[in-house]
């Protein structure tokens, strides 16, 4: 086996900035934060696998910093077509206030091998993966080309599997973390909270553990290193941050203070976002199926999207998101880092 290219301990500060899928994830993200210290990360959800090698490559040409790139899983079996097709005619009249069609569902693994392999041929310094675990011998490949590999977890068991995999590292996903669950199975998703998870995950397995989920500020970031986190991933907290790809009706939400919740609405996988028309209206109806209802939901929330509509899009963010400042994230970084040193100063203090 080749010998792995990097190691939490490797990190000038402790900050993983989390994939964020479908648009607020870019190169110059990714750079902006591996080079304040932290490990920036590309998003390979939804992207094309040559859109993927270009953005690569635009992440090497600007930074010789490590970076991630985070998978998505291949999905389970496929939505019931009953299901589907129901939710497709409740659809309709969304569609046709937004002027667009409601999409075909289909059952993909969003170019799954291909990814893969462009994971091992361009020896990404590592490759965590969502919605799922992979295969031993798929770990085997990605160390054998000096990767490392994370995987996100939701629930103990799934850290129990994720170390026999193979896994360098954990990414254990709170409730309060915005965006889709990471669960390997959708019905039940884990809704542990992170710091209950935390202990459980340490307490099952002997690897190095990422924590995410609502973590925007210092105090944040210090409160699960002393709970024995190597690393904090902040997603929401970079949403706003100008490097961001993020939506201008998605940036104006973030900016107030209403509630979020989980949802499968808008792809048919559970995940946490501001609660808006689109949730409140057809949450209830929403078949359990990823990505077949992403699918059909797509062509409506680009509609909605071109549009500045914020009740037509998914506004996905952390319980914690009325914290997150428009900041570069450069700067979100190492304020939060130095926060943090701050925080674990006074606690030792009170202890």
């Amino acid at each position: 086996m080749a010998a792995r290219c990097f190691s939490l301990d490797a990190l000038e500060l402790p900050i993983v900035q989390a994939p964020m899928a479908g648009g607020p994830s870019t190169p110059a993200l990714a750079v902006a934060v591996s080079e304040a210290g932290g490990l920036g990360t590309l998003a390979a959800g939804y992207r094309q696998v040559e859109d993927l090698a270009e953005e690569i490559a635009a992440v090497r040409a600007r930074t010789d910093a490590p970076f991630g790139v985070n998978l998505f899983c291949p999905p389970g079996p496929a939505a019931n077509p009953d299901a589907l097709a129901r939710y497709a005619e409740r659809l309709a009249t969304e569609a046709d206030h937004l002027g667009a069609a409601v999409g075909e569902p289909r059952h993909d693994d969003d170019g799954w091998a291909d990814k893969l392999a462009l994971m091992t041929s361009a020896r990404v310094p590592v490759v965590s993966f969502t919605f799922g675990c992979p295969r031993a011998e798929d770990v085997d490949a990605l160390h054998a080309s000096g990767a490392a590999v994370w995987v996100t977890v939701t629930t103990p068991v799934e850290a129990t599997r994720a170390a026999a995999a193979g896994a360098d590292a954990l990414v254990a996903q709170g409730v309060e973390a915005g965006g889709h669950r990471g669960s390997f199975q959708d019905d039940p998703p884990g809704d542990f909270g992170l710091l209950a998870l935390l202990q459980l995950v340490l307490a099952a397995v002997d690897l190095p553990v990422v924590a995410t989920g609502g973590i925007v500020t210092g105090r944040a970031v210090a409160a699960v290193l002393a709970a024995g986190a190597r690393a904090a991933q902040l997603g929401t907290a970079l949403m706003r941050t100008p490097e961001a790809a993020t939506s201008r009706a998605q940036r104006a939400a973030l900016a107030g203070g209403a509630p979020t919740a989980l949802t499968r609405a808008f792809t048919g996988r559970t995940a946490r976002g501001i609660v808006n028309r689109f949730m409140t209206e057809h949450d209830a109806a929403a078949p359990a199926g990823y990505p077949d209802v992403h699918h059909l939901t797509a062509p409506l929330r680009a509609s909605a999207r071109a549009r500045d509509d914020a009740d037509g899009i998914n506004l996905w963010a952390g319980q914690a998101y009325p914290l997150a400042g428009d900041e570069p994230a450069a700067d979100v970084v190492r304020r939060v880092a130095a926060e943090a040193r701050a925080a674990l100063r006074e606690a030792a203090e009170r202890a």
